[in-house]
This record gives C-alpha cells, structure tokens and sequence, in this order.
C-alpha cells in the first residue's frame, strides 16, 4: 500500500485534521535483526530458572503469554513466589517474599523495533554512549561491551534485582556480588549457563567468535534472550494493522468510531503516536498510588517518584513512561503499578485524573494476599501532603467523552490485538515449564 492510498483510506474515516497523526504500517525494515539459532537459545533460557540466585524463578513467571505477556497481577510477587499469573502465592517460611515486585510488569510486545530508545517506566535505560558502552544504564561503566540492542541489555537488570530473580542479600552467591556491586553476579550466572550441557555446546555453534564454552559470558545470554522476546512477540498483524496496510474492512464501524476519536477529539495520539503508539516520553497522570514504590537511595518514602529516581529532576516527579499500545488489550491491569482492572477504566482517569484518583478503591488493584505486607501496602494513601504533592503533577488535559464514546475507544483498542502472531508465535511455551 503506497502513502496516497494509506493517507485516503485514512481521510475516509478520521478526518483530515488529523489524518497525518495516524500511523504508517509496521513492515520488516521496522524491526532489528535477529538469528533464530540464538532465540532457540534464548527461548529455553526464558523459562528456564538457571538465571535466578535461587533458581526458583525463571523470566516467564513474570511475562507468560497466558497473560499477554505480563502476569496479570497490579504487582507482581517475584523471587520465592509460588505459582503463575493472579495465582501466584508470595510463599511460605524462609522463601516467603519480602516485599512486592515496586511496578506492574510491563508487556514484551515488540520490543525488538529499531525505533525504540528508552526502556522501563521510569526511563532507566537508554541509548547512549555516555558509557562508552552504548547504554545510559543503572549498571553505568560496568555494562559488558558486545549487548546487540537495547533489549538484551534490558534483559540484565531483572537477574540483578533482589526481589525479582536475584533473591536477598546472603542467599545465594549471585545476591551476594550483586550487592558489591551490579555487575560481578553476572559472571556467577554465565558460568552456570556455559557449563550447563543444554546450553554450553549450543551456544558455541550459535555464536560466531565463540570458540568454546569457556568464551561464553553474560553478553551471549543477554543477546540470546533479546533474539527470542524479539522474535517471539512481534505482533504488526492485528485488524488495525490490517486497515493501516489498505483493508477498509478490517475494523467494525464501532472500532471506526474509536479510532476516529483516538486521533482526533479524544487526543490519544498526542502521546501514543507513531507507528508503535508511543512518543517514548514521561507524564505525569496522577495515577494512584500504592505498594512499595521506587525512590531515589536517600528517600525514606515508600512512594514512587517515576522519573524523578532516574534523572534527579524535581520537574520529572511523578512521569512514567508513555506505553506502546499493540496488544493493550491482553495486558491487564493498567497503569505503572496497575492500578486500573480495565481499560475502560483507565481512559477514565486519564479523563479526570484527579476526581479518579479521589474515587479510586484499593479492591481496584490486583494483589494477592500477602498478610505480612498488608499494612504498608496502601500506607501513602494516608499520607495528604504526599497525596496533595502527587495530585498537584498532572501533565495532561483532555476533552469530556461520554460513555458510548470511552465504549468506542475500548472497541478500537481491541482492535489492536494481533491474530497469529498472537495465537502461533515462532516458539510457544516449552513442553516441561513448570510454574
């Protein structure tokens, strides 16, 4: 489909005000290459918990397609959880969980686009050289050289965070040099990794300059894993891809409805824009808070203050990342720590945040009983300079929708589920992953 037949087909149902807001088609060129011998690897390594302190937890207990790639949870409970998804338990003795997983874990849609600059909700990695590694990271200086992409160096983080797959200081080997310093557990999981009969040998024939399983360290495992999430879950198929790329007929007249108030009265491409439906910018929403937050080092607060932590900027308090939007809906809850149960919901608050969050209930959130935390769970929410402090942030302003007109933005972000790369990805779940 060329830009004249892509921008009439367009006109026809948005509107020529803003007709150049709505995106072209993702094509192939969009999306970075990846080798399929090492997302073979990086697919058993996903589900596999070799990557944890305490291999008791694996990638995809937190991102499993049962649930659109994320886990269905506001706030996940990571290393000495038990279960998947809304079933998952924080535990029982020794192993129980200390504390909730501080933000909802985010959807994998995608992520391979060359077009993507800057990962996690508060922005904490970057492209960048100010390193000289090729990555504004928390890792600094001490990023290994050789990660492919942004994705494989994101993928190094969730092994070194305590409550996620770490575990607590004292644990295990790989916890203990964490808390040293970020980078020396990551040599600890290579050797597990390079040793392994599944893996050793695989990765030799898979990577070139690689000589034997001694030359394999924590770059290969990282790119492994980035070749398979980014080939796993590239989804550019769903029945708004299908209109993008010439069929009139792909979205029914509600989702037409939406998607005319999507780009035009209701504003959303303002910041979900461009072919990924994200501006990769922060605002603050004043979404509710609760759970433990993340903060700057010195903050005694159990609040979070977005992307203020990253970059040390009072003017950045409260700004989370803007997400992509393909596959929306497989991913609920909604929100940076998954305050909201639906969508309708959170177009909602984005309508009115403050009178969203004044009404908004702590039954709301999706968090499994873990009765030793339940105290501090909703704590901020006591707290009215705090409350005041995050109600006085709100970067957006939007027109009043009716109910029948949020119904048709609901049906339009449906519309952007994929089909098959939703139902048949390359790989799927591995015969033997136990949850």
């Amino acid at each position: 489909m060329n830009k004249l037949t892509h921008g009439f087909a367009v006109l026809l149902f948005v509107g020529a005000a803003s007709a150049q807001d709505v995106p072209r088609p993702l094509t192939d060129d969009d999306f970075l290459p990846f080798d399929m011998k090492k997302a073979a690897i990086g697919h058993q390594l996903f589900y596999d918990p070799i990557l944890s302190g305490n291999r008791n937890i694996s990638c995809a207990h937190c991102h499993h397609p049962d649930f659109g790639t994320s886990d269905g949870l506001s706030l996940g409970i990571g290393e000495g959880g038990q279960g998947l998804g809304p079933a998952r338990t924080p535990g029982t003795g020794a192993q129980k969980i200390r504390k909730r997983i501080p933000r909802n874990a985010p959807g994998l849609w995608n992520l391979g686009a060359r077009e993507i600059h800057t990962l996690f909700h508060d922005g904490r990695l970057s492209r960048s050289d100010i390193y000289g590694n090729g990555f504004n990271s928390p890792a600094q200086e001490w990023l290994p050289q050789g990660l492919n992409s942004l994705l494989a160096a994101q993928a190094l983080f969730p092994l070194t965070a305590q409550f996620e797959m770490a575990g607590n200081v004292a644990e295990n080997q790989v916890t203990g040099a964490v808390h040293d310093r970020i980078d020396k557990g990551w040599p600890i999981l290579a050797k597990r990794v390079r040793t392994d009969p599944r893996y050793g040998p695989a990765m030799v024939g898979a990577f070139a300059g690689v000589g034997t399983t001694e030359d394999i360290t924590i770059v290969e495992i990282a790119n492994a894993l980035a070749a398979f999430i980014a080939t796993e879950w590239r989804s550019t198929d769903s029945p708004f891809d299908q209109y993008l790329a010439g069929d009139a007929g792909a979205l029914s007249p509600v989702q037409k409805d939406g998607m005319k108030l999507f780009f035009g009265k209701g504003q959303c491409s303002s910041c979900h824009s461009g072919p990924l439906l994200s501006d990769q910018r922060f605002y603050a929403l004043a979404l509710p808070p609760f759970g433990p937050g993340r903060t700057r080092p010195f903050d005694p607060y159990a609040r979070d203050v977005g992307r203020m932590g990253e970059s040390d900027s009072l003017e950045d308090a409260y700004r989370f990342r803007t997400p992509m939007l393909r596959n929306v809906a497989l991913t609920a809850p909604y929100g940076h720590n998954g305050a909201f149960p639906d969508m309708g919901s959170m177009i909602r608050h984005h309508l009115n945040p403050g009178q969203s969050l004044s009404d908004w209930r702590p039954e709301m959130a999706a968090l499994p009983k873990v009765p030793w935390l339940e105290k501090a769970d909703f704590l901020i929410r006591d707290d009215r300079f705090e409350m005041g402090r995050q109600q006085s942030r709100i970067d957006i302003s939007l027109p009043a929708l009716s109910d029948a007109e949020v119904g048709s933005l609901v049906a339009f972000l449906h519309a952007l589920t994929g089909t098959d790369s939703v139902d048949r990805p390359p790989f799927g779940v591995p015969e033997g992953f136990v949850p």
